[in-house]
């Protein structure tokens, strides 16, 4: 089915959330997870919304993620977050020459650059006096991960810019470039991980981004990283008149840059450019899955402009992805912890797309149907870089007549209740036995207590099956009420008795270990995480951190939520129809309130506490009562250090009020509040006449308003 007819099909609003929802979810997956689906997947889902907006403007609900950069990072990352001097965009895509002859037709120039698109981490290297003060992740282009500790590891990454008589160091130049590990050297480096029988990584790109996200430098120093610049963003002292010279500048001062940049003058050179590398792909000594175009002028740049995700200067062309051949061994069933039964095929190992692959999804019943597999087919699979490529389909010339046609399972392979779509139009399966099946407790279990909802990392998958298994859990309503009697009846909480200890007591075989013990702490822990993350953890379908976060910020409680009419949720911005809809659905089922209530007598907190708890005043001051309009139209910048808050706890502190917190300063900012080393915002405010408020001032607008600071 097109999109076109996907769109016609279906109503455009829900349409809209659907697939918002999944641009979000897959982005974030990608950015601080593993990607779950392929990049040409995503691009079009991605296209597939653009398209939707652009002939029903009116399906739009709230921001849409075509004009988000990338996910912000995650509140529970151990890296502060810090503001981009200027934004980091991204690159908007297009996928055949066609496409980009049009660009190019909207875009004159009389120089183009064209280079690789490497696929690594993006970075922001940012040098004050030549002297490396940060390095950021992208983030969601406004503010980044802090992750210099691990940038300092690279070789590629000097401390101090060299001065020249050309280009003297700066003031300050922010350099922005990508992480990356060579073809070659990650090929070594998984040889010898599958020598020490480690794990070895999906992709040179994972290995890159995880490793810049390392919480110990010496972890990231192990790893062959290096560095491409491509760019530059806020800049003092230091003024070029093209791309192409930013970059001698940059390779001048001792940073590297890609030696496959091109200089060209016109769109038949560019497409010639385009033709070349797809047909040289693996020349280069790293992977690359297109080719960027650049306007070369920095002043035509600013003519052109961009819009609030991506330039318009620039376009990315991507490259199909790759495919290769491989036999079918099985299909297998996995089930989700919605009850999805999601088919998968299991292949002989094959690399393909820099990374060896062994299973890829088949989505649903009738995708393996409709493709026309078999057991013990040869196979097309294409992958672009993701860990779970796409089965395209059969070789059918190599048949030998010996494959099997795949049957279905009509069974729950983890409980045995016949699966069954959840409605007549449904394509997915799903196992009815919500509450008892142990496939679904698992991967419930393993969700709640990821990153993103509890966050309780003494609880893994091989625990949660323990857990399940050993009797001590029938469903997730036990898991605050754990004891250490319960964690005994374990074999991952518990270690073996010495014989001294049997000797005491005979009947006692196992005691509680070090990572039981850590398990009834961090569920302790868990029980005053924020309400939005209570809400994740519930695994109620559709309902991700968007809208968590929204329900939790616009209701305050798990009992109003509880209470609200689906009507009343649909107008939320970030909830919708459809998962207002899902989540009055949630709340229908007996067994799931009563997790609610079995959580709540284990001392879960289910509220939003009646003060900020991001947000510290000083000893013998009250903190005045949230009112979520104060501030409303308000936008104000945070610089600097500031003694009570953070940054983080003063972003929410203004939003919680109405306000706008950003990162940047122009004249439509109304207030700076500016700490310790506030530096060259506090500069540009004062020149534009921007009124500015030290942290007394800003206690004073997050009290009473406006009027109070004026």
């Amino acid at each position: 089915m097109t999109s076109a007819s996907k769109v016609a099909d279906k109503d455009p609003a829900i349409r809209w959330q659907e697939l918002a929802d999944a641009v979000r979810h897959h982005r974030q997956a990608y950015y601080y997870g593993s990607a779950e689906i392929s990049d040409a997947d995503f691009d079009a889902l991605l296209r597939e919304l653009q398209q939707l907006e652009a002939e029903h403007p009116e399906a739009v609900t709230g921001t849409s993620p075509t004009q988000e950069v990338a996910p912000a990072p995650p509140d529970s990352s151990p890296f502060r977050n810090v503001d981009h001097r200027d934004r980091m965009l991204s690159l908007d895509n297009v996928f055949d020459s066609e496409q980009l002859t049009a660009w190019l037709a909207r875009t004159p120039a009389s120089t183009y650059l064209t280079e690789l698109k490497i696929d690594g981490a993006s970075i922001n290297l940012l040098y004050v006096k030549g002297k490396l003060e940060l390095a950021l992740t992208r983030g969601d282009g406004t503010t980044g991960e802090d992750i210099t500790h691990n940038a300092r590891t690279l070789n590629d990454i000097p401390d101090e810019l060299h001065a020249t008589d050309e280009f003297p160091v700066p003031d300050l130049v922010e350099i922005r470039g990508e992480v990356y590990i060579s073809v070659d050297d990650f090929a070594a480096m998984n040889a010898q991980r599958q020598a020490e029988k480690k794990k070895l990584f999906a992709n040179p790109r994972n290995a890159a981004a995880g490793a810049m996200r390392q919480k110990n430098a010496e972890d990231t120093a192990q790893r062959p990283l290096r560095l491409i610049c491509h760019g530059i963003g806020a800049r003092e002292g230091f003024e070029v008149h093209s791309q192409h010279e930013a970059y001698t500048a940059i390779k001048a001062w001792g940073l590297p840059v890609s030696p496959y940049t091109t200089q060209v003058h016109s769109a038949e050179e560019v497409l010639k450019q385009v033709t070349y590398w797809g047909e040289h792909r693996h020349d280069a000594a790293h992977e690359m899955d297109g080719l960027v175009i650049k306007v070369d002028s920095l002043d035509e740049q600013l003519r052109i402009g961009t819009t609030s995700r991506a330039p318009k200067w620039a376009i990315a062309y991507k490259y199909p992805p790759e495919e290769a051949m491989t036999r079918l061994r099985n299909i297998r069933v996995g089930i989700g912890r919605t009850g999805r039964a999601t088919p998968y095929a299991v292949m002989e190992p094959k690399y393909v797309a820099g990374s060896t692959v062994s299973m890829a999804t088949l989505h649903n019943p009738s995708e393996a149907h409709r493709k026309g597999i078999r057991l013990g087919d040869d196979i097309m699979i294409r992958k672009a870089g993701e860990v779970i490529p796409e089965v395209l389909g059969p070789v059918e010339d190599k048949r030998t007549g010996d494959e099997r046609e795949y049957l279905y399972p009509t069974l729950c392979p983890e409980c045995g209740t016949a699966l069954a779509p959840s409605k007549e139009d449904d394509a997915d399966w799903r196992c009815p036995n919500n509450r008892f099946c142990p496939g679904q407790l698992h991967t419930r279990l393993t969700y709640l207590a990821g990153r993103g909802a509890f966050d309780i990392d003494a609880l893994g998958e091989k625990a949660a099956y323990d857990l399940i298994h050993s009797g001590v859990l029938d469903d997730e309503s036990g898991l605050f009420a754990l004891t250490a009697s319960d964690l005994e009846r374990t074999t991952a909480y518990t270690s073996q008795t010495s014989a001294t200890e049997r000797k005491k007591n005979p009947d006692k075989l196992r005691k509680l270990n070090k990572a039981g013990r850590t398990l009834l702490e961090k569920l302790e822990d868990a029980k005053q995480v924020d309400l939005w993350r209570v809400i994740v953890a519930l695994s109620i379908r559709h309902a991700g951190p968007t809208a968590a976060k929204a329900l939790a910020k616009h209701f305050g409680s798990v009992e109003a939520i509880k209470d609200a009419s689906t009507e009343e949720m649909a107008a939320i911005d970030g909830v919708g129809p459809i998962i207002a809809q899902s989540v009055a659905d949630w709340f229908a089922v007996d067994w799931h309130r009563a997790i609610i209530e079995a959580w709540q007598s284990a001392g879960v907190r289910m509220e939003v506490p009646s003060s900020d708890a991001t947000t510290d005043y000083p000893a013998g001051t009250e903190q005045p009562a949230v009112d979520a309009e104060l501030l409303a139209g308000l936008v104000i910048v945070v610089t600097g250090t500031l003694e009570n808050f953070d940054r983080t706890g003063a972003k929410e502190a203004i939003e919680d009020r109405g306000g706008k917190a950003t990162g940047s300063v122009s004249k439509k900012t109304d207030f700076l509040v500016a700490g310790d080393k506030a530096g060259s915002k506090l500069t540009k405010a004062m020149d534009l006449g921007v009124p500015v408020l030290n942290e007394e001032g800003f206690q004073r607008l997050l009290a009473h308003g406006a009027a109070a600071v004026r």
